[in-house]
Formats: structure tokens, sequence, C-alpha cells
């Protein structure tokens, strides 16, 4: 039978992975990559980074071109629903045609599989057939966000919510709140006194940004540095926290 690995890689910093997911490395045949063709793509060249390091064994790298969402069609959930089939048009065909019968293969993926990933649901999308399938857990941004920033995620009694920008405005009252994926800064149309934000980009590279404090006295100071991010390596990954004061 096929055996296929999902491996959480943490979400930027080759050293943010677990023995587990080194173990993993040195027990795939084939590597599945996708090209997003971003101008600056640190998460390939992650993924390059991690195979050279510890992917010991004999093994194949299967290279393809990641297909593209419309990030502007009106109808987002059906634009996603779109892709996600595109993807597992693809994934069905990689498993299909590149890894043979007793072969594992595995995608490396960004932060945690289980935490706003979409590869398990795409698998459930591919046509049956025979493999066995295994998801290694890796750090989330989530995580990484609330160490840079020395913070515990949750406090004493407060639930966590963890969602997408374009969520947020239908939260009635924020008190202990994670965002991503937030490509609209829909934080910067919050004007709560009362709101703490600890925003971070890159987490865990090179290029991280950090920057916290009181929401209305700190919002316009990340919005420049996003545009400045963005302008320079041409795409951005960021999250973060917003926090009622105690």
């Amino acid at each position: 039978m096929k055996h296929l690995l999902l491996i959480g890689i943490g979400p930027g910093n080759p050293r943010q992975i677990t023995l587990e997911a080194i173990d993993a490395l040195k027990r795939a045949d084939v590597f599945f990559v996708l090209d997003k063709h971003q101008r600056d793509d640190d998460m390939l060249r992650l993924r390059k980074e991690l195979l050279a390091r510890w992917a010991i064994r004999p093994h194949r790298l299967v290279q393809v071109d990641d297909p593209q969402r419309d990030g502007e069609a009106a109808d987002y959930v059906g634009a996603v629903q779109d892709w996600h089939r595109q993807r597992a048009a693809l994934y069905g065909r990689l498993i299909a045609d590149e890894l043979a019968e007793g072969e594992c293969g595995a995608f490396l993926l960004l932060g945690e599989p289980g935490l706003y990933d979409s590869t398990l649901r795409i698998l459930e999308l591919v046509e049956p057939q025979a493999f066995s399938l295994e998801v290694i857990p890796g750090i989330s941004s989530v995580q990484a966000l609330a160490a840079r920033h020395c913070i515990p995620l949750n406090r004493i009694g407060e639930p966590l919510q963890i969602l997408p920008g374009r969520r947020l405005g239908e939260v009635q009252r924020i008190d202990n709140l994670v965002v991503m994926l937030d490509g609209k800064c829909a934080f910067a149309a919050i004007d709560d006194p009362e709101l703490h934000i600890y925003w971070g980009a890159y987490l865990g590279t090179a290029d991280e940004i950090l920057v916290s404090g009181p929401l209305l006295q700190v919002r316009a100071r990340i919005l420049a540095a996003r545009e400045q991010a963005r302008a320079r390596k041409g795409w951005i990954m960021d999250t973060y926290l917003l926090r009622r004061r105690p």
C-alpha cells in the first residue's frame, strides 16, 4: 500500500521542527512540493533546506505548479471550494503517477497541518485509492506569535477564539482572539480603546516583524510596516492576537 505523510514544519524557522518531523523526513521516498511562483519564495527555500539537511535516504523531489485561487471572487466559499477541487485533482494525479506501491510520499506543510491548512480536507476529495495517511504535528504561527511576544495564549478562565480576518467584524465583543488570514487588515476598523494587539509577520524567519501595544496607538504603525514588507517581498504572512485589558 502507498503511504502518505503530512509533515508540519513550523511557520518559517528551520529549527522549529520536531524530532518526530525529522524522523518522518528520513522515511519518505518522494516529496511533493507546490511552487507558487512568488518573487521571493522563502517557504519553498525552507522546504528545500529541510530536505537537504534531513532527507538522508535516496528520494525524489516532485515540484509542480500550485493551482491559483481567485482572491477577488465575490463568492469566497465557492472560490475556495473550486480551488480545493483543483488541488484534489492534482494530488490524486501525484499519488497515482509519482508514488509506487509500497513507497512513502510526503507533503511538507507550513505550521500545523490541523490548523488553517487545507491539505486534510483536500485529500478527502481525492478519488478513493489505496493509500494510508499519517499526520505529523508542527508548531503553528499562533504558538510562535505568543512565544515571540512572551505571552500566554489564554488567560485564566477565558476562552480563546481563532478566526479568519473576514469574520472579525461579526464578533460582538473581543476578549481574547487570534486572527489569521487577514489580508484586508480588519483590525484597522476597530475603535475599541480597551484592546491590545500583538502582531507578527514572517514569524521565525530573518524578516520577522513584531509590533505590540494598545490597538489605537499602534495600528497605523502595523499598517505601514505591513505595506512596506509586502512591497519589498511581494507577499506577507502575518497573524495577531487581540486582547482586552483586564
